[in-house]
């Protein structure tokens, strides 16, 4: 797999492929000065290394060699497998990890300043400022919190919340159950729509531009408060990703305006997953969902976050409500020495792309409060 070309990218970003990291040839984005104190950006589903693009540059003009790689599976990442049946360890919370300490490893780097992640790229941040305090001495998430490990031997739901959510008078299922479902990836590679009408419908429907996004606490984990999220994250019960997010598609005169992701930005994710496809992160969401890898995840139960962090959302994104609770309990259990939380006006759950600046404003005051 080649790296990107240079008008592929913004001004004073670069790109290469970097082999021999934990099984992978990673690729990554760079931009500053390799002498210069090092941010490690990482992206959620479904989005690329590319998804850093608007905020590279600036980060490096405060002083830093910024890095964004394409996690694995995804990108022009290669090394892992995308089968269905593909082995699930690989892509277990620690593993990726150990990705990221290869790939620092490899570019000489002992330690970063921070690590910043966006949607699922946050747990996988979070775990890294827990496992490695010494090596990520800082840490930003962005759009999910970070509520703190799982308790050991947590006992079973009194309620089967998958039954209770078909039982609704209207029938419902959860977008990360439906995720890990075999079908999952060809419903969305070969939408009916076709892929880069589905990406476009699916990025506006999480965005800030869908006026519906109005988030607020729910009060528990109920089939009936599940059931007032948007339909992206519980899902009619027999809808595809593709059905659900199809009647949110925006109009031309809006996709002409849209600044944030021009058709040029968005035929870019489209070649990429048309090339990949989505199987490598949705395996992500089956480590979640199978419950195999939580063991190794209370090792850790009862521990916290000790190394600086804040908290960057979308005002407008139902991800920081998505799992009641977690918000607040990020505020303290989850992460211990937090500075603060921001939530952007005018963004939704893509908050680096949508509202760049406001995202550069906070992860500067942040990184600067680190001395």
């Amino acid at each position: 797999m080649r790296a990107l070309e240079a008008a592929q990218l913004p001004e004073g970003i670069r790109s290469r492929i970097v082999p021999g990291i934990n099984g992978l040839a990673m690729h990554v984005l760079e931009a500053g000065d390799p002498e210069h104190p090092c941010l490690l950006l990482l992206h959620g589903f479904p989005e690329l290394a590319f998804s850093w693009r608007k905020v590279m540059g600036p980060l490096a003009a405060l002083g830093y060699h910024v890095i964004a790689p394409d996690q694995r599976g995804y990108g022009r990442t290669t090394g892992w497998q995308d089968g269905f049946d593909a082995d699930l360890a690989p892509f277990r919370l620690f593993n990726l990890v150990r990705d990221l300490l290869g790939l620092l490893h490899a570019l000489g780097r002992t330690e970063v300043a921070a690590v910043v992640g966006h949607d699922f790229g946050s747990p996988v941040a979070a775990w890294c400022a827990l496992l490695r305090p010494d090596v990520f001495r800082a840490v930003a998430l962005m759009s999910s919190p970070f509520a703190g490990p799982p308790a050991i031997g947590r006992s079973a739901p009194a309620r089967d919340i998958h039954a209770d959510l078909t039982a609704l008078a209207r029938p419902r299922k959860h977008y990360q159950w439906y995720y890990s479902t075999p079908q999952a990836n060809a419903d969305m590679l070969d939408a009916p729509q076709g892929l880069h009408a589905f990406l476009r419908a699916y990025y506006h429907h999480k965005s800030a531009d869908w006026l519906e996004n109005q988030p607020y606490r729910l009060a528990g984990w109920t089939a009936e408060d599940l059931a007032k999220l948007p339909t992206y994250y519980v899902m009619d019960l027999g809808a595809t990703m593709a059905e659900t997010v199809a009647p949110e598609m925006p109009s031309a005169a809006a996709i002409a305006a849209n600044a944030w992701l021009p058709e040029a930005d968005l035929a870019f994710y489209a070649a990429e997953y048309g090339r990949t496809g989505f199987q490598g992160g949705l395996h992500w969401y089956r480590c979640r969902t199978t419950g195999r890898f939580e063991a190794e995840l209370e090792l850790f139960s009862g521990r916290g976050i000790e190394v600086p962090s804040c908290f960057i959302s979308g005002a407008s994104d139902w991800g920081i409500q998505q799992l009641p609770g977690a918000l607040e309990a990020m505020q303290g259990r989850g992460c211990r020495a937090m500075r603060f939380v921001a939530l952007i006006e005018g963004a939704g759950h893509w908050v680096q792309q949508e509202q760049p600046e406001a995202v550069i404003m906070h992860l500067g005051r942040f990184l600067a409060s680190l001395g």
